[in-house]
């Protein structure tokens, strides 16, 4: 495919060869039941804290060092390579949040085959809310480039969002295409035989974006995860500033140095943007604010309905309405419905009702 020109004539012929690639792709990393290998030792790490993250990367690239830093975890650290062989778990405490930093063992090429263990590591990543990929600085281009396509093959997508295409499969009616953008990379033939690929005859699709056949693929097999993704560039004391001023300008980057510690504070702020957590205070009727145990949420999900499921399940069953203070609102304070969308350090009061 790399050596076919792309054109209108092609585009078709191209998209069913991305079809057959990701089935097969699937059929390889989904093995027959009661053939799969055990799970090692490690890798069944309890999600815990309002946030996950994973370190991931090469062997001997500073992963378990910079989890030694950032939580009062002790991971194994030597010179040779395979230190860590399991998943190493710890807690960040950053902005009042727990944050849970998994150190996984170091991946090789191939790992989207079953390679080096390398489907337990990318299978615990597809769980993390952030990814931080661990590069050497030494040679950060090649290692970033690697890992990408490992990751890629086992369907997580690095640093995107998913793509605003509806599809619905229906009984009767042949394939309904629908786009309400122009399309420069897709046209109706091209989706017509992804789908005749996937022995699909009879679905609705509308395309809100100007999507490519590989889009609407991950939305056909709908085990894609999207995943916000840092690539943090370790050992930046053994090159010069010139390199290190070029490097800096990738994006997604974050140098730094996890022995000496250099520039670990603004890695620290960028996985709370990557993150975007946002912390609500409580505020009990006729009381101060609680500012020492905020509620974290996702700011994708901080609705004052998803505030109060965090507090008690059953708090919505006698919920009334909420008064918020902060950013979020026009007025200090404000009442607000379940609906309502929460920004970082708003502080709210429940009421119940009578």
């Amino acid at each position: 495919m790399a050596h076919t020109q792309r054109n209108k004539a092609t585009m078709g012929h191209l998209g069913i060869l991305k079809a057959k690639l990701a089935k097969y792709r699937r059929e390889l990393l989904t093995p027959a039941g009661g053939k799969g290998g055990a799970t090692g030792e490690g890798f069944d790490v309890t999600k815990s804290g309002d946030a996950r993250v994973g370190l991931i990367g090469f062997p001997s690239v500073g992963k378990s060092t910079l989890l030694n830093r950032l939580t009062s975890t002790v991971s194994e650290v030597a010179a040779y390579e395979f230190t860590t062989l399991t998943c190493i778990p710890g807690v960040i405490q950053f902005k009042g949040a727990r944050i849970q930093l998994l150190d996984l063992p170091g991946i090789i090429e191939g790992a989207k085959d079953g390679k080096g263990r390398g489907r337990q590591v990318i299978a615990v990543a597809r769980t993390c809310n952030l990814l931080l990929i661990v590069i050497d600085a030494m040679k950060p281009v090649t290692d970033k480039r690697k890992i990408e396509r490992e990751l890629e093959g086992f369907g997580i997508r690095l640093n995107k969002e998913p793509p605003n295409i509806s599809f619905r499969k229906k009984e009767k009616g042949g394939i309904n295409f629908t786009h309400t953008v122009a399309l420069s990379k897709i046209d109706e033939d091209t989706v017509k035989s992804i789908c005749n690929e996937y022995k699909i005859i009879n679905a609705d699709i509308c395309i809100k974006c100007n999507a490519t056949a590989d889009d609407l693929i991950d939305v056909i097999e709908g085990n894609r995860v999207y995943i916000p993704t840092l690539y943090v560039l370790n050992k930046i004391d053994q090159i010069s500033m010139p390199e290190l001023e070029v490097l800096d300008r990738m994006p997604h980057m974050v140098p730094i140095s996890a022995h000496l510690m250099w520039n670990v504070d603004e890695l620290l702020l960028k996985m709370w943007d990557y993150l975007r957590l946002v912390r609500i205070y409580t505020k009990p009727h006729g009381q101060i604010p609680d500012y020492d145990a905020p509620v974290v949420m996702c700011g994708e999900r901080a609705s004052v309905e998803n505030f109060c499921n965090r507090i008690h399940r059953r708090i919505m069953d006698q919920f009334k309405y909420a008064v918020v203070w902060g950013s979020s609102v026009k007025h200090q304070p404000q009442r607000v419905g379940k609906d309502h969308v929460l920004n970082d350090e708003d502080i709210v009061q429940i009421i119940k009702k009578v």
